[in-house]
């Protein structure tokens, strides 16, 4: 498989990247063992990047399919603190649970945080910095929706790694239109910065159109970036593969369904708090006169970010 150098950084990884957010609580919620199975699959066919976060829970598996098949991949993990001392609970969080020595990356996960991302959350980066500095972590950097965020990360010294959303209609994108965000992100480039993308299939929406999609991140990508793919079970990691090996995949292609995710908000337990509303990437949650949330499937990105934040557990994938 495609190799690629992160930016400055020295880290390579492989073009495919393991998307470990959908076998999380926040969407399929897949027993620990039943997870690791495919991350597993993935590292034993070659894949040498996963990408993971605090906020997904999803160390657990990761670290079975470690020690399962002996396989140290490139771990990029994040997290949503402000403060130091939450960052660095979250750092060492991230070293016992995954039963590591160190972090490749450390990102500040910020999907839809303005650009005075940098100043609010300066102790968390800082704390980032330091540890970067004892080298418990060999890279930091940002993960955001926002495009004028990856505009401003391109300028920070500090910043070795950029995560930002892409895809061929734009979906997702804050502040801006898709072109917007691929000027930002070759500005990146241009100084060197590690980029690797997220969503490229718009969180499924263009499961349809999978050939399509993925054709366009790895075209806009050229070699230079690689692209997280948010994967479930052995079968997708094989097709995924294939895929990017450049094989056939016409005939499992076919069998793609965005059909297989859709939130269902129990009315009865919801206590209208908002929270799901504030916590979603792309505006598709919206309460209105005292009455429940209401999901747009057309905006909905299925990150399933609102399941995360709602405190009664009122919204379930199903």
């Amino acid at each position: 498989m495609k190799k690629i150098i992160l930016g400055s950084t020295g880290i390579e990884v492989t073009e495919l990247c393991f998307g470990a957010l959908p076998m999380g609580p926040a969407q399929k919620n897949m027993p620990a063992e039943k997870s690791a199975e495919a991350v597993a699959e993935a590292l034993k066919l070659g894949v040498t990047f996963v990408d993971t976060a605090q906020g997904y829970k999803t160390y657990e598996p990761i670290r079975i399919a470690i020690e399962k098949t002996g396989i140290r991949p490139v771990i990029a993990t994040k997290a949503a603190a402000v403060t130091y001392d939450e960052m660095e609970a979250a750092v060492r969080e991230a070293l016992e649970k995954l039963n590591i020595d160190y972090i490749d990356i450390f990102l500040l996960h910020a999907a839809r945080v303005n650009t005075d991302v940098f100043e609010v959350r300066k102790g968390a980066l800082d704390c980032l910095l330091d540890y970067k500095k004892k080298g418990v972590i060999k890279a930091v950097g940002i993960s955001t929706h926002v495009y004028q965020v990856v505009k401003k990360a391109a300028e920070i010294p500090d910043i070795d790694i950029v995560f930002p959303i892409l895809n061929k209609i734009g979906m997702g994108v804050i502040g801006g239109t898709r072109e917007d965000m691929e000027t930002a992100i070759r500005d990146c480039l241009a100084k060197n910065k590690g980029v690797y993308l997220m969503k490229v299939l718009a969180g499924g929406n263009l499961l349809d159109d999978y050939i399509g999609a993925m054709d366009y991140g790895r075209g806009f990508a050229g070699d230079k970036m690689a692209i997280a793919v948010g994967m479930v079970a052995p079968e997708e990691v094989r097709m995924n593969v294939r895929y990017f090996d450049g094989g056939d995949i016409k005939e499992q292609v076919e069998k793609l369904s965005k059909a297989n995710k859709e939130f269902l908000i129990l009315s009865g337990m919801c206590v209208k708090c908002g929270k799901c509303a504030e916590a979603c990437h792309n505006g598709a949650v919206t309460l209105k006169d005292g009455s429940p949330p209401v999901i747009d499937k057309n905006s909905c990105l299925y990150c399933g970010y609102c399941v995360a934040a709602c405190p009664q557990f009122a919204i379930r994938m199903v």
